[in-house]
């Protein structure tokens, strides 16, 4: 199986040529990682006679793995372009991240919801893309995971529970985050809207 064939079962098929090409053209060492809780991508520059890296975690639906893939060559290229003088996410990258995604939009890649989205998040790109809410949250209506539930979906005062088990029940939204209290310990901890979590047995 070819570059180009295992790409296209990570994300949409057309986009995964073009993604090909990249990884031969910047002699890119591209890792589909395992999932990573603290984050969806990473980009590595060259160092000690090792080239480029980049990884990107497979649990990704189609479109979340192609932004982030792009995102992450965004920073190669200004690597390439600037070595480590800028900003990691200043305005030669964002730059850089809008002209790596025309050609997915010429090509119609995305479904006209995330289309529209990521229009309005180019116009000024933030750090990460699940940093964007509404371009988070068009990426995650193609999950295909539904057995969780998201925190801002919650009424407040529901108590949930995260994959290693704690407990905590939702407090107000402080600013971007929901303050939680954890049932376990009574730390309070804030939560992105986004996190996926389950409902405790009886709420």
């Amino acid at each position: 199986m070819d570059k180009t064939e295992v790409l296209a079962q990570y994300m949409p098929v057309s986009a995964a040529p073009i993604i090909a090409k990249w990884i031969d053209y910047f002699q890119c060492e591209f890792k589909i990682s395992k999932d990573r809780s603290t984050k969806l991508g990473d980009y590595r520059h060259p160092f000690k006679g090792k080239g480029h890296k980049i990884s990107v975690n497979n649990g990704l639906n189609p479109y979340a793995f192609l932004v982030t893939t792009v995102h992450e060559f965004a920073h190669l290229l200004t690597w390439n372009d600037h070595k480590g003088k800028v900003k990691p996410h200043g305005t030669e990258w964002k730059h850089n991240f809008k002209r790596m995604m025309k050609p997915f939009f010429e090509l119609q890649v995305f479904p006209a919801d995330i289309h529209h989205t990521i229009i309005n998040y180019l116009d000024n790109p933030a750090a990460s893309s699940c940093t964007d809410l509404s371009l988070a949250r068009a990426l995650k209506k193609y999950d295909t995971t539904l057995a969780t539930t998201r925190v801002e979906e919650l009424p407040l005062h529901t108590v949930f529970v995260l994959k290693d088990g704690r407990k905590f029940k939702k407090g107000e939204r402080i600013r971007k985050r929901y303050r939680c209290v954890c049932l376990d310990n009574g730390n309070t901890y804030l939560f992105n809207p986004l996190a996926e979590v389950w409902l405790a047995t009886g709420t």
